[in-house]
């Protein structure tokens, strides 16, 4: 379309210059005239075809003016051939003024973008038309129809051009005084009308006008098609008033041009001066005022508007722009109010799960998640209280004149319906939530209660928790053994023993499993069911689970040395769920395994179900560690509620059958049936399966004709710094 353009422009231009070269009134001067008035039609009616702009009803009434005035034209030129002269004025002036409503209300409506009212906008090209009005009436049109030597309606005619065009001009130039409107198509428009202006302007100052001839006049009015066509055709067009839309902003461009305009009272005044001349008070006076109430009502205007969207801003502030809830500013403004004449009820809840719809379905999905749960809890309060988002998944309630149980009855039906699954984008979602809720005479300290509750309900999984003094002294002391495993990772407190992975029947130790402990020099032994749940919960986790495994790397590399062929085959690491979402997770692994020199087939790596049940991020980390050549081991298998799914989506070498189903394998009836099928799952799948929590012999032997060659328990061996490796020779797993 480019093209087109371009090809348009330069052959108009061609065509204007060879113009002036034919001899006036010669048939060929009247061809070219009026073909090139009808190209310009149908060349704007292509433009707006091609490019569908969004003011394309303003551009089609725009060439209905067009149609109209190269009709006038085409009348004009009729009119001599028939009449062999060219009255004035006649009808070829109807047409032409026929044109001019159509060419204005086409600009004003290509001006508003796609049918926006604008009251402001209309100010400003009421403004414009005033103020140039005013000069054009004092210098041209007055003088003009004070000339009593001609006719009273050959004056009015003589005048009605220019003064069209005037409001024409002031559209465009409105358009063009807005901020971002610097569109190529727009400056065309505007060049026309101010070409199609400026001729008439000469034409009105023509002595004879029965005797006009045209030449260069009409080489410029000619000219102004072109660039008109020229609008239509560049692609620019399609955008034009599409930044229209809505209010009129006072930019630099539209201030500097209204504030010229306001000047031409005072201009007017000191020409008509400087000239000499009988100064027009009357038509000066009425400009004057006309301009003082379009001005007094444009700022009246911005006033009024700026304030609106100071409030618009305000309330913009103070609302979440995901759900549409009230934001943390909001609500601690409102918990502010509240704490002042009472002990309201806060409720702080966080959504389990959040997280891992975020790296399995992706960050958009969450969000409507977070839509529908918004949703879904105002739905369920009617108004009741102040619903925020406090930021990501963690939302709040404030109830500001209930009592406790009122309280406790509320978050309660809040938990109730949290129950239910969430159709999101065509997944079925379901995610509870951790809720707490506390009372108090303090915004701060009733917050802080709040989240300790909230925290209390997600690590004992209860449907919510109300804050009590004691969960501040469980607080309190994991924040202490928090810092304290801080101290100890630094002071090397931590040391790693290793629990022996046997081959059935003969019991030899064909692996160890690296185990951390933890020995406090004030507090003596200290559980790792105690801290490992409180290390993954303050992040400590992931450093801690760093040196776990570079210490076992480095040792299985020390046993390798020392023991040679006796030495076990693999060693296994336990990682966690916020290890394997950390970005640079197994470049750690790597890195500690060149840093030993350690066979990458000689790892484990042993993950739970839960942690890579999510997808996302975690499961990604793990097949990243497979194809790293370091093989995955699933932990405590059997326990969770997708077991057989993740065998289809995780990649997995060992199963480690849980505990739970070893205990009971030596009663009669179906206590064996899952460990039978089980076995035959991984001997199905190529895996190796091992049996955990093994503590007689006679479990080792039922375990043994069930199809299990692994097994490891307290029967064989407890954690210990150094096992003791007795095997010449050592079976692969």
């Amino acid at each position: 379309m480019m093209r087109t353009w371009w090809s348009w422009m330069v052959a108009g231009v061609l065509v204007c210059a060879g113009y002036l070269l034919l001899p006036d009134g010669h048939v060929a001067s009247t061809v070219v005239y009026n073909g090139l008035g009808v190209a310009t039609c149908v060349m704007i009616a292509v433009g707006i075809r091609r490019h569908r702009p969004v003011a394309a009803r303003g551009w089609w009434v725009f060439v209905a003016g067009t149609v109209a005035y190269v009709s006038g034209d085409i009348v004009y030129e009729v009119t001599g051939l028939v009449l062999g002269q060219h009255p004035y004025p006649y009808w070829d002036d109807a047409v032409y003024f026929a044109a001019y409503p159509m060419l204005f209300a086409g600009l004003l409506m290509i001006s508003r973008g796609s049918g926006t009212r604008e009251l402001a906008g209309l100010i400003d090209a009421a403004i414009i038309a005033t103020g140039v009005g005013l000069v054009y009436w004092v210098f041209v049109i007055e003088p003009t129809l004070g000339d009593h030597s001609t006719a009273l309606l050959e004056r009015l005619v003589t005048v009605g051009y220019p003064t069209f065009d005037v409001l024409m001009c002031a559209v465009v130039t409105r358009l063009l005084s807005r901020p971002g409107e610097r569109a190529l198509s727009l400056w065309l428009l505007a060049a026309g009308c101010a070409l199609n202006f400026t001729c008439d302007v000469v034409w009105s100052l023509t002595e004879a006008f029965s005797n006009y001839s045209g030449g260069l006049v009409n080489s410029g009015f000619m000219l102004a098609y072109v660039l008109w066509a020229g609008a239509a055709l560049h692609p620019s067009m399609r955008d034009i008033g599409r930044r229209a839309v809505g209010r009129a902003h006072f930019g630099r461009g539209r201030l500097v041009l209204l504030g010229g305009v306001t000047m031409m009272v005072p201009a007017v005044l000191f020409l008509q001066g400087v000239r000499a001349e009988q100064i027009n008070w009357v038509a000066i006076g009425i400009g004057a005022v006309v301009l003082f109430v379009l001005v007094l009502l444009r700022l009246g205007g911005f006033v009024g508007r700026t304030q609106r969207q100071a409030a618009e801003l305000e309330e913009l502030a103070m609302r979440d722009d995901l759900t549409g809830l009230a934001n943390r500013r909001r609500f601690e403004q409102r918990l502010t109010g509240a704490v002042a004449t009472g002990s309201p009820q806060v409720c702080l809840l966080d959504l389990n799960g959040f997280k891992q719809v975020n790296d399995r379905l992706g960050h958009a999905v969450g969000d409507q998640l977070l839509i529908a749960v918004a949703a879904r809890l105002s739905a369920e309060l009617h108004g009741e209280g102040l619903l925020a988002r406090m930021g990501g998944d963690e939302f709040a309630l404030l109830l500001a004149d209930a009592t406790a149980e009122q309280g406790d009855a509320v978050v309660d039906r809040l938990a109730g319906v949290l129950r239910s699954p969430f159709e999101v984008d065509g997944h079925e979602l379901l995610i509870g939530a951790a809720i707490g809720i506390a009372d108090g005479t303090d915004s701060v300290d009733v917050l802080r209660r709040a989240d300790v509750a909230m925290y209390a309900a997600k690590t004992s999984k209860a449907r919510f928790r109300r804050y009590a003094v004691e969960l501040d002294d469980r607080a309190d002391e994991e924040a202490r053994l928090g810092a304290e495993m801080r101290a100890a990772l630094d002071t090397g407190q931590f040391h790693l023993v290793y629990q022996p992975i046997v081959s059935l029947p003969d019991g030899e130790i064909r692996y160890v499993e690296s185990l951390v402990r933890w020995t406090h020099p004030v507090r003596g032994f200290v559980s790792p069911a105690e801290f490992i749940p409180v290390a993954e919960r303050n992040g400590l986790i992931v450093e801690l689970g760093e040196w776990i495994l570079r210490v076992a790397c480095t040792q299985f590399m020390s046993w390798l040395e020392t023991y040679g062929e006796n030495a076990p085959s693999k060693i296994s690491v336990n990682v966690s769920a916020r290890q394997l979402a950390e970005p640079g997770f197994v470049p750690v692994v790597a890195d500690a395994l060149a840093a030993s020199g350690m066979d990458p087939d000689c790892l484990i790596v042993e993950v739970t179900e839960t942690a890579v049940f999510g997808g996302g991020v975690a499961v990604r980390a793990v097949e990243e560690l497979h194809r790293l050549g370091v093989r995955i081991a699933l932990d405590d298998f059997g326990t969770g509620h997708s077991s057989l799914t993740l065998l289809q989506t995780v990649p997995v070498d060992v199963l480690k059958v849980d505990k739970s189903f070893v205990d009971t394998i030596t009663e009669a009836g179906r206590h064996a049936v899952i460990a039978t099928a089980l076995i035959q799952v991984s001997d199905g799948l190529g895996l190796t399966a091992v049996a955990e929590g093994v503590e007689t012999a006679e479990q080792a032997a039922v375990l043994f004709e069930l199809g299990y060659r692994y097994a490891q328990g307290y029967h064989f061996g407890r954690p210990v710094e150094e096992p003791a490796f007795r095997v010449a020779g050592v079976a692969a797993l």
